[in-house]
C-alpha cells in the first residue's frame, strides 16, 4: 500500500497511527470499545448502482484518481460523458432478486456477528429514504423505488438485527453527486478530484449548505433506522485540515447522535482524533499488534463492489487471515459486493459458509479473546481468554504432511493441553523451541485440515 500520509492511493486508504488515537473519557464508549473487541468478524457490504458496472465504486468520477480508476473503462474516453452515464445508473438499478432476510441467513452461518454496509458512497447515492435529495434508491427515477424493499438500508439493518447482529453504518463524508460539494462551474471547472470543486474559506455560505446537508443525513440515519452500534465515516480527506480545509464540524452531529443513540460508536477513518474510535487498515493486516482498537476491511474477492468473474478467497485463506487479525488484537471486517439483482455471489457465500463451518468448531480461540505473546508467528496465531491460552496452528494446504508432533512456540508453565473440538488431553514435552505436542492418531492422514486448534491451560 503506498503511504501518503492521511490520503488514500488508488482508492485504498492508509490507517491512522497508534499516537494519533485519542481514548474516549466517556465510561460508555469504553465499555463498547471492549465489546467491539469482543466482535472479531464483521461483513462489509458495498453496494449501489456502480455493481451494474463491475467497475470500482464512485472512485472513476474524480478526475485526479482517473489515472488507475478508469483502466477498465472500455466504452468511453469521453469522460465528460462517462461521469453522466455514471450518475445516471440510478435509472437502471433494479435488484429486483434482493432478499435481505436470506443475506442475514448468510452472515450468521459465516459466524459473522456484525454487519458494515454501504448507506452512502462519494458518487452521493443513498441506500435509504432520505428526505435530502431524490438521487436514492427510493427516488422516483430508480426503479427499484416501488418494490417492497425499496428502503434497502431498513430492510437490511432489520435483517441483520433479527440475527443479533449489530450494524455499523457505512457513510461518506463527500458526496460527489451534491451541488454543495461539487458545485458546477466553482474554480475547478471539469477537471475534478476527491474534494469539493471550490475552497470552503472563499465560499463560506455554500460550505454551511453542504454541512447542514450532511448534518441532516446522518441524523436520518440515527433517528429512524433503529440502533445503529458503529457510524462508519469514509472519505478522510474530508477534515478541518490537509491540502483543503473541509471542516463539517463533526464533533457536533456526533454531539447531537449520541443524544439519541449514546452507545455510538464512530470510525472517522484517517483522520486520528476524539472521532476515530478505532483505527482501519484497508486491505492490509499491520505487521505487528496495535495496542489501539482496529480493525481490517479485506474484500473476500479482489473488489469491494461486485466484479463480474471475480475469485473469492478460499476458507483456507479466510481462517489465516481471520487468525493473523486476531492474534494481533483487531477485527476483521470482510467485504463482499452484492450483484446488481440483489443476490450475493455464489462463490463468495461458498467461502463465508466454509469460514462459518470453521468458526462453528474453533470459534472459542475467536470471538471474545484478547492478545497473548508470542501474538502470530506465521504458523501459529495465538489468543487468549483469561488463564487459556490458544494456538492456531495453521497449514498451508490441504496437500501439506501432518506431522506426528507439532511444535508450538510458548514458552509459559503450561498444566495441560486440548486439541479444540476434540475430547482428552493430548502428551507433551517442554523442549527448547517450546512445546511439542502429540497429535492423535486419527488427525493424521487424509486430507490436511486448515488448523488444528489447541487450548493450553496456564498453570
Amino acid at each position: 500500500m503506498k503511504e501518503i500520509g492521511n490520503e488514500v492511493a488508488h482508492g485504498v486508504h492508509n490507517y491512522s497511527r497508534e499516537a494519533d488515537w485519542v481514548k474516549p473519557e466517556d465510561p460508555v464508549l469504553l465499555e463498547r470499545l471492549e465489546w467491539f473487541r469482543d466482535q472479531k468478524l464483521a461483513l462489509m457490504m458495498h453496494w449501489g448502482p456502480y455493481s451494474q458496472l463491475g467497475l470500482v465504486e464512485s472512485w472513476t468520477l474524480s478526475d485526479e484518481d482517473g489515472d488507475w480508476a478508469r483502466r477498465s473503462v472500455d466504452w468511453t474516453r469521453d469522460y465528460e460523458e462517462l461521469k453522466r452515464e455514471y450518475f445516471a445508473l440510478n435509472k437502471t438499478f433494479n435488484p429486483i432478486r434482493f432478499q435481505p432476510e436470506l443475506w442475514a441467513d448468510v452472515a450468521e452461518e459465516g459466524g459473522f456477528k456484525y454487519l458494515i454496509f454501504t448507506t452512502k458512497h462519494h458518487d452521493g447515492f443513498c441506500m435509504w429514504d432520505t428526505h435530502t435529495t431524490d438521487y436514492k434508491i427510493t427516488g422516483g427515477d430508480t426503479p427499484f423505488h416501488t418494490h417492497r424493499y425499496a428502503d434497502i438500508c431498513r430492510y437490511v439493518f432489520d435483517a441483520f438485527r433479527a440475527k443479533g447482529m449489530a450494524i455499523a453504518a457505512y457513510f461518506s463524508k463527500a458526496d460527489w453527486h451534491s451541488p454543495y460539494y461539487w458545485a458546477p462551474g466553482m474554480e475547478r471547472g471539469r477537471h475534478m478530484w476527491r474534494g469539493p470543486s471550490y475552497n470552503p474559506q472563499d465560499y463560506p455560505w455554500l460550505w454551511e449548505q453542504f454541512v447542514r446537508f450532511t448534518h441532516e443525513q446522518i441524523m436520518e440515519l440515527v433517528t429512524r433506522y433503529g440502533r445503529i452500534d458503529i457510524l462508519w465515516l469514509d472519505a478522510g480527506w474530508v477534515r478541518n485540515g490537509g491540502r483543503v480545509k473541509q471542516d463539517i464540524r463533526l464533533g457536533e452531529v456526533i454531539g447531537r447522535a449520541r443524544k439519541v443513540q449514546p452507545w455510538l460508536l464512530t470510525a472517522d477513518r484517517t483522520v486520528g482524533g476524539p472521532y476515530e474510535n478505532y483505527v482501519t487498515p484497508e486491505q492490509t493486516i499491520p505487521d505487528r499488534p496495535l495496542s489501539v482498537p482496529w480493525e481490517s476491511c479485506i474484500t473476500i474477492g479482489t473488489s469491494f463492489s461486485f466484479a463480474y468473474e471475480d475469485r473469492y478467497k478460499s476458507a483456507r485463506q479466510l481462517v489465516r487471515m481471520l487468525m493473523e487479525v486476531v492474534a494481533k488484537g483487531g477485527n476483521l471486517a470482510l467485504n463482499v459486493g452484492p450483484q446488481p439483482d440483489g443476490r450475493l455471489p455464489k462463490g463468495a457465500v461458498r467461502s463465508m459458509k466454509d469460514l462459518g463451518a470453521w468458526l462453528k468448531t474453533h470459534g472459542e480461540a475467536v470471538y471474545g479473546t484478547r492478545v497473548c505473546a508470542p501474538y502470530y508467528t506465521g504458523d501459529c496465531a495465538f489468543t487468549r481468554k483469561g488463564n487459556t491460552v490458544y494456538c492456531t496452528y495453521l497449514y498451508p494446504s490441504e496437500e501439506a504432511p501432518v506431522p506426528e508432533r507439532v511444535m508450538i512456540p510458548y514458552s509459559e508453565s503450561v498444566a495441560g493441553i486440548e486439541l479444540v473440538g476434540k475430547e482428552g488431553r493430548l502428551d507433551f514435552a517442554r523442549t527448547e523451541q517450546g512445546l511439542s505436542v502429540r497429535l492423535p492418531d486419527g488427525e493424521r492422514g487424509g486430507k490436511c485440515p486448515i488448523a488444528h486448534v489447541f487450548r493450553i491451560h496456564r498453570t
